[in-house]
C-alpha cells in the first residue's frame, strides 16, 4: 500500500505509533522526490501526500534535507544489501557475476523507483547525500573486489578496479534497460550482461582451490 493510500484511509491526523507515522512519512516523501526531485519538491506537498499537517511532519524530520537523507541511507543500504545477498546466495563465481547483474536490475526496476534518489539525484552537489552515494557504490565494489582478490591471483587494488566495472556495468545497462522500455525481457538483459562480465573475468588466472566452482574455461 502507497502512501497515499495508507492517507486516504485513515482520516487526517490520526494518531499512529512514532515508527510508523515515520515510515509513512518517508513512503511519502519518496513518492513526492521521485516524481518531482529534490528542488521541486515543498515540505507541503509530502505533509498533503502523507495526509498530516506539516507541524507533524516536522516532528520527525528538521527539514527537507533530513528527510531526504534518511531515505537516501535506506536505500543506499538496499543496494549494498542486495550486492551482498548476490555474492553470499552462491559459490559459483559465474553464478555470482549472473545474481549481481540481477541484485542492480532488480533494483532499478522496482516501481518505486528509489533508485533515482541514489544514481540519477539531483542534489549531488550536496557533500552529505555525494558521500552516501559514493559509500554504497564503494561499499558495493569492495564486496565484488573481495571475492576476485579470493579468487584470482590480483593485487587488490586490481581486484578493486576490475570490481568497480562490474557493478558500474551493472548499474548503467540496468538504467538503460529501464529508460528504453526494451523490449528485451528482463531475464533476458540480465543473462546478457552478466555474460559480458563473466567473459571478461573469466579470463583471469584463478587460485587451484576457485576453479571448481564456476570460476574458470566455462
Amino acid at each position: 500500500m502507497t502512501a497515499i493510500q495508507e492517507a486516504q484511509e485513515r482520516p487526517r491526523g490520526a494518531r499512529l505509533p512514532r515508527s510508523a507515522r515515520r515510515e509513512q512519512l518517508l513512503g511519502a516523501a519518496q513518492e513526492v522526490f521521485v516524481a518531482q526531485g529534490y528542488h521541486a519538491a515543498a515540505m507541503d506537498d509530502i505533509a498533503e501526500r502523507a495526509g498530516v499537517s506539516k507541524p507533524v511532519l516536522y516532528q520527525h524530520f528538521p527539514g527537507k534535507l533530513e528527510l531526504y537523507l534518511a531515505l537516501l541511507d535506506k536505500h543506499c543500504d538496499a543496494l549494498v544489501d542486495g550486492t551482498r545477498a548476490a555474492l553470499e546466495a552462491t559459490n559459483d563465481n559465474k553464478q555470482r557475476v549472473a545474481a549481481t547483474m540481477e541484485a542492480y536490475f532488480h533494483y532499478v526496476s522496482s516501481k518505486s523507483g528509489a533508485f533515482r534518489l541514489v544514481f540519477e539525484s539531483d542534489l549531488t552537489n550536496e557533500p552529505a547525500v555525494r558521500d552516501r552515494v559514493e559509500r554504497a557504490t564503494d561499499l558495493s565494489a569492495t564486496l565484488v573486489s573481495k571475492v576476485i582478490a579470493e579468487d584470482t591471483d590480483l593485487p587488490e587494488a586490481e581486484a578493486k578496479l576490475l570490481a568497480v566495472g562490474v557493478c558500474g556495468l551493472a548499474q548503467i545497462t540496468a538504467r538503460y534497460w529501464l529508460s528504453q522500455e526494451s523490449e528485451v525481457p528482463r531475464d533476458e538483459a540480465v543473462r546478457l550482461v552478466a555474460s559480458l562480465a563473466w567473459r571478461g573475468l573469466k579470463g583471469f588466472p584463478m587460485h587451484p582451490t576457485a576453479e571448481g566452482s564456476g570460476a574458470a574455461g566455462e
